[in-house]
């Protein structure tokens, strides 16, 4: 006797939601602002303003892309549904595999979420025992 599975509609898709990107300038703008907790003389100021542009533009580059990608009609099927639908019922396809979206998004943002969340660690820890 065969035994069938029953699998809900899983939507596989190559496209990530754009609360995601959301999410990724959200932690990119965390960490420079826990980064800055570190100013004090000229020297280091200088150091984190050269590393604030580095990651202002990791961020606005691809958020210039998204911003063109908006405004064409024809690629807008990843924003279809809220970001939970999207987390899911959704597989996110590599050119490898495909995995849940709600792993690939935790894959995505979990080197950035640990770097801001660890610099404002650091930040505080520096905050408490600095004369």
């Amino acid at each position: 006797m065969s035994r069938r599975e029953y699998r809900p509609t899983v939507r596989v898709t190559d496209h990530l939601h754009p609360g995601l990107y959301l999410a990724l300038v959200a932690l990119g703008l965390w960490f420079v602002v826990s980064s800055w907790a570190f100013g004090g003389d000229g020297y280091t100021d200088y150091l984190l303003v050269v590393a604030t542009g580095l990651i202002f533009i990791a961020i606005a580059i691809p958020a210039a892309l998204w911003r063109i990608w908006r405004h064409h009609p024809h690629e807008k099927e990843s924003s279809e549904g809220s970001f939970r639908e999207w987390l899911s019922a959704s597989e996110f396809s590599t050119w490898q595999d495909r995995v849940r979206a709600r792993n690939a998004a935790i894959e995505i943002l979990l080197p950035i979420a640990a770097v801001a969340f660890g610099m404002s660690i650091f930040a505080i820890i520096v905050h408490f025992t600095a004369h």
